[in-house]
């Protein structure tokens, strides 16, 4: 008898076992690659690859069989009978796609293993159906413990490698899916040729139809060529995917990079990859993030475990840079695949810009953006807080208001920036004074407040007088406008034991103290409240009186002074109270200023003095004064131009009256104003020339068709030889410009010699006559027919 193990290592060629050995190892990384790049593919070219990988590996396992057996050599003659030789062939390729495809199965439960036992399967019938082809002059001999050990071998080892190939993406894995799979072959082989005993028998003649031994050696080397072009099939498709998955993960990272936000691809605690942004925010280079744990960045538990447990969700945490340094970010968690495997992405947005941006919200919400101080909402709420406090302890509380005197003339004159500035002078240093429970803030416009807690009101007067001081010695040492205050105080419970009243109270007091010369502070005092309220039952009242009747127009007429002619009349506003009777305009027409409700007024007043004007027969002129914020509002020459046609008045008939101090606010519009009102044809008069700003330049800058001098000028002018020497000059300034003066307020017969002999053109005053009711200038309006003034 002839074992065949027993005669393994002097009756085989090891040139030719090496070569099995390639083969099979060919095949193996050959199946386990298409494989991958089956279960990779659409399912419609799934069976494809499988049917490939089921070739490359069921001729690898044929191939490495028959090389093996062209390696045995028994001394005996051999030969392969030809239909179990293709049978085993078949069976090789055909059970190893059965286990492949079973292995790719997804809905079955341990699928690679199932599919490794059936490819087991596959190799131990290929094997035995080789041995049955297998002739030779003698008879075969199994020990069926070793053909049971070869097929366990077999079908453990092949389930072993398709459950380890396809578990893991990587290269490992697949190296190691291989091995196995080679090593299931050849353990299987070997222990099955150990279990078979020839024997021989010259009785036993190989037949006629079996293949010699080299026709098996052609059909193997075309096999062994079938399997190197699959296997150099499957390592090109292998380079093409890991070139193909290296270019996306470039253009993941390129995306990732392009991202604002910091971007963290993590698995478990660990970090994978992460973004040039993160890396940015931690000092850290996008390279070295890989493999650190995530803990160094987030070393707070809780905000991991949130993380975890809030997919999706932004939650807010503080990271640590490189440097140790806290950065306050938001972060957002999502499931991702990554590499076939499950991970998840961490979005890391920093928050410094956004905590930054809250905070100064914060602060403007409590504070003016200009000055710093507490804003009005803010002192409101402080000034509840410190009454209930004070009511709580018996103490007093004073509240303190300041404004500025004659701040718009400071932003009218040397602009807003300069206003501001001022504004700004004012904060710091009053703030220079204050203690740590007193705070001044910033009410709106040039108003301001200070809370002061206090024992006694005597303390509020000194903290005032110390104000007044600071601000006296502030304008000592600025080269800009001035700084004027008045301050007006009140004290809880003194004078209020509500906070509204408390701060109107002290609004009243300010009021006084400004009425009485400025710059100084007085005390809340009951009789004040009286005052406001009667300014303020006024207000309401004006804003009914043009619908009630209250309102009328009086005239007073111009004079040419050399004939003593009559060619207009100046229209003035008289308002007779129902209840208080004649209501003086120094009194009413500023609070109609301040409240808006000079612009009805103005309109009213506007078309009366037309409409009457376009009823004489006589073309008299009417002059109609216009306040500053009249000039100001957008609408004033479209309104004159439609009264004008509404009332059928020439415009050369009308003349517009104009102070300086009603041009300064904003001089470029009242200019293109004034010039539109000039293309109408409407005449422009400069009112109480000399006592306003900038004289002679607004002389040039504006359109005026006629200076007025003002009447305190003319009352003076027979025995002030200043006086005189003032109008002197304006008269010869006058006729320098080709442009006619008016002398406001001539009451005596002395000032109109003076003005006679100095050549005034005009003169208006109680001389002339009186302002009075149309109808008693009926003679002037209304002359007879043939009379001079008619013709």
């Amino acid at each position: 008898m002839l074992t065949v193990v027993g005669c393994f290592l002097g009756e085989h060629d090891l040139w030719l076992v090496a070569l099995a050995a390639i083969i099979c190892t060919l095949a193996s990384a050959a199946c386990m690659a298409l494989l991958h790049h089956a279960r990779r593919s659409p399912e419609a070219w799934q069976w494809i690859w499988i049917a490939v990988a089921a070739v490359a590996g069921g001729s690898g396992i044929w191939a490495t069989h028959f090389i093996a057996m062209l390696a045995f050599e028994p001394g005996l003659p051999t030969g392969y009978a030809i239909r179990l030789t293709i049978l085993s062939l078949a069976y090789a390729i055909a059970l190893t796609g059965a286990g492949l495809a079973v292995a790719l199965w997804r809905a079955l439960p341990a699928a690679p293993v199932v599919g490794g036992l059936i490819l087991g399967g596959g190799i131990a019938a290929m094997h035995y159906t080789g041995m049955a082809a297998f002739e030779v002059p003698g008879h075969l001999k199994w020990d069926p413990t070793l053909v049971a050990a070869s097929l366990v071998l077999g079908g453990v080892l092949a389930a072993a490698g398709l459950q380890i190939g396809l578990a893991r993406e990587g290269l490992a894995g697949r190296v190691v899916g291989a091995l196995l799979i080679l090593v299931a072959i050849c353990s299987h082989h070997f222990t099955a040729m150990g279990a078979v005993t020839i024997v021989p028998d010259p009785s036993v003649a190989i037949t006629d139809s079996a293949l010699p031994t080299r026709w098996i050696g052609v059909g193997v080397a075309l096999a062994s060529v079938a399997i190197l072009l699959m296997a150099g099939a499957a390592l090109m498709l292998d380079l093409r995917e890991r070139r193909q998955a290296s270019l996306a993960r470039e253009r993941l990272n390129s995306l990732a990079n392009a991202a604002v936000e910091g971007l963290l691809v993590c698995r478990g605690e660990t970090i994978v990859n992460g973004n040039d942004s993160f890396g940015s925010l931690v000092g850290l280079s996008a390279s070295d993030l890989g493999g650190v744990p995530l803990a160094r960045f987030l070393p707070g538990a809780e905000a991991r475990l949130a993380l975890a447990g809030q997919p999706e969700q932004p939650i807010e945490a503080e990271l640590r840079g490189a440097e140790g340094e806290t950065i306050p970010v938001e972060l957002i968690v999502r499931p991702v695949t990554y590499g076939q495997k499950p991970h998840y992405a961490v979005a890391v947005r920093d928050l410094r810009a956004r905590r930054k941006a809250e905070g100064q919200i914060h602060f403007l919400a409590h504070h003016d953006a200009l000055t710093g101080l507490a804003n009005r909402a803010s002192f409101t709420l402080r000034l509840e807080r410190e009454m209930k406090l004070a009511a709580a302890t018996g103490s007093r509380l004073a509240v303190l208001c300041l404004d500025l005197d004659r701040f718009k003339e400071v932003n009218d004159l040397f602009g807003h920036a300069a206003g501001d500035a001022l504004l700004v002078t004012v904060a710091r240093t009053v703030t220079a004074l204050l203690g740590e429970n007193q705070l001044m803030a910033r009410l709106g416009g040039d108003e301001f407040a200070i809370l002061m807690p206090c024992d006694h009101a005597v303390a509020a007067g000194r903290l005032a007088e110390a104000v007044l001081d600071a601000l006296r010695a502030e304008n000592l040492d600025m080269a800009g406008p001035t700084i004027g205050t008045s301050i007006g105080i009140a004290v809880y419970p003194d004078n209020a034991d509500e906070r509204t009243l408390l701060l109107s109270y002290a609004d009243t007091a300010l009021y006084r103290a400004k009425s009485e010369g400025r710059g100084r502070y007085r005390f809340f005092e009951a009789t004040m409240g009286a005052q406001v309220r009667d300014r303020r039952l006024l207000e309401h009242d004006l804003r009914h009186a043009v619908a009630r009747g209250e309102l009328h127009l009086v005239y007073q007429p111009q004079s040419d002074v050399a004939s003593g002619e009559v060619f207009g009349f100046e229209v003035l506003l008289r308002w007779r109270h129902p209840l208080r009777g004649p209501v003086s305009p120094a009194i009413f027409i500023p609070i109609a200023e301040e409240s808006g409700l000079i612009l009805p007024i103005g309109e009213w007043v506007l078309r009366e003095a037309c409409r009457e004007a376009a009823s004489w027969t006589s073309p008299l002129t009417v002059a109609v004064n216009v306040s500053g914020v009249q000039i100001h509002a957008p609408n004033l020459v479209p309104l004159i131009q439609e009264i004008l046609r509404e009332t059928g008045l020439a415009p050369e008939r009308l003349e517009i009256e104009v102070t300086e101090t009603a041009l300064i606010r904003e001089p470029a519009r009242a200019q293109v104003t004034l010039r539109q009102l000039k293309t109408l044809g409407v005449r422009i008069a400069m009112d109480d020339f000399g006592t306003g700003y900038s004289s002679l330049s607004n002389l040039r800058a504006y359109p005026f068709d006629k200076i007025k001098i003002d009447g305190s000028f003319i009352r003076t002018v027979d025995t002030n030889e200043q006086t005189a020497a003032i109008v002197r000059s304006v008269l010869g300034l006058g006729r320098g410009l080709g442009m006619p003066v008016l002398a406001e307020g001539v009451e005596t017969a002395e000032e109109l010699d003076f003005l006679l002999g100095e050549n005034c053109a005009a003169a208006q005053g109680f001389l002339m006559g009186r302002p009075g009711d149309i109808s008693g200038f009926a003679h002037l309006t209304h002359p007879p027919k043939g009379s001079v003034l008619a013709a």
